[in-house]
């Protein structure tokens, strides 16, 4: 759908006409290294894509908040002087629960009506939800700045983190910042180290003269606050404790090195925490030699970076399964392809391949066919370019 489609689409449902609809767009994210790292205070290393979401939005009197979906039939009108009644409806929690947190950071709310555009897979990993928190926040941002006469860009760290809280407190997934901060920050041609603990980052410059960004969507139907996303990070937790008995300072995951869990990793006496807790921290070291390796050019080491993630991820983390684990193995027999890893939560959704120019239509049609063959429905595949993050459109 086109920009003026969407603009059209928008009139036809709620009258008017287009003079008064602006245009919001962030985001979603691939993670190319730094999984499950994020809620443990660690370091992560995402990029925006191009795929994302696009809001058209209109300021309107009535004190109500209006959604719709361009490929929902729901409809949904929220009464803002009573936004906590909106917590169980099927589609729209989400951008509610973003205008509750706004206003618990002092953001006016003023009616509006919304339709929502998503080319991203929902469900596939790609943060489809953040793209929805981080679009809706700063479209509602923007609009209470505006009344208050406020003439400085909208702050978007504080979008990502108003999105988190949404996703944390309002619809009850507990989930790290990794997510919204990639879409609200991104740029073009850049991928961000991010360290959750304290939101320092910085941006790296992604050069991959003749590799593609390969993304498979599994396509297996998934809920990820259905999924065992929660009981993983108590897992996680449970490890923390229990390393703190010799490091005391350390107040996440990501405080501890791999030597100091080498050293102390006997005090976590549950093989299956032990487990957990070795990912994590070894992904958190994966990442900062990622780091070294692109900022040498060496392309190839990532990808051998990348490939250690996932097997960490299938073996001690346990958040793959067959669909991820099929996707990955046929991947890695392509030759041309450097690196290939779930991303995301897991439990089906996507994997992320890195893979030669010239070797692209053979992985799509090769590891497409193989993944259909054993898994009896088809995959989808996504060669995306990394963009930038949230945004209004002019």
């Amino acid at each position: 759908m086109t920009l003026q489609e969407l603009k059209r689409e928008f009139v036809r449902l709620y009258g008017g006409d287009e003079s008064d609809v602006r245009l919001f767009m962030s985001p979603g994210r691939v993670n190319l290294i730094g999984e499950h790292t994020d809620y443990n205070g660690g370091y992560v290393f995402p990029a925006a894509l191009t795929m994302g979401t696009t809001i058209a939005v209109r300021q309107i009197p009535e004190r109500v908040i209006r959604l719709r979906a361009t490929d929902l039939p729901d409809f949904v009108e929220a009464d803002i002087d009573n936004l906590d009644n909106y917590r169980d409806i099927k589609w729209g929690n989400y951008q509610i629960g973003v205008a509750v947190e706004l206003q618990k950071r002092g953001y006016e709310i003023l009616g509006c009506e919304m339709l929502f555009y998503g080319n991203l897979p929902y469900g596939g990993g790609l943060s489809s939800s953040a793209s929805i928190e981080v679009a809706t926040a700063l479209a509602l941002a923007t609009f209470s700045n505006e009344k208050k006469g406020v003439t400085e860009p909208v702050n978007m760290i504080e979008m990502a983190q108003v999105g988190q809280g949404a996703e944390c407190n309002y619809c009850g997934v507990n989930c790290g910042i990794m997510d919204q901060f990639a879409s609200a920050m991104g740029k073009k041609n850049q991928v961000i180290f991010l360290n959750c603990k304290n939101l320092d980052f910085k941006l790296v410059p992604l050069e991959m003269d003749g590799y593609k960004i390969v993304i498979a969507n599994t396509n297996k139907k998934r809920s990820l606050a259905d999924s065992k996303y929660n009981e993983r990070r108590a897992q996680c937790e449970e490890g923390l404790k229990a390393l703190r008995r010799a490091l005391p300072e350390a107040e996440c995951l990501g405080d501890i090195s791999m030597e100091q869990f080498i050293e102390h990793k006997a005090l976590i006496e549950d093989e299956i925490i032990r487990n957990r807790v070795e990912h994590v921290i070894s992904e958190d070291n994966r990442v900062l030699l990622s780091i070294e390796a692109l900022n040498s050019g060496n392309v190839v080491e990532f990808g051998r970076l990348m490939n250690g993630s996932g097997d960490s991820l299938r073996d001690l983390y346990e958040v793959t399964g067959v669909e991820l684990d099929t996707l990955v193995e046929e991947a890695r027999k392509i030759d041309g392809t450097i690196g290939s890893r779930m991303t995301g939560a897991g439990f089906g959704g996507c994997t992320v391949s890195i893979v030669r120019e010239d070797a692209v239509d053979e992985f799509i049609e090769k590891v497409g066919r193989a993944y259909e063959e054993k898994i009896g429905y088809a995959a989808s595949f996504y060669v995306d370019n990394v963009g930038d993050g949230g945004h209004e459109i002019k």
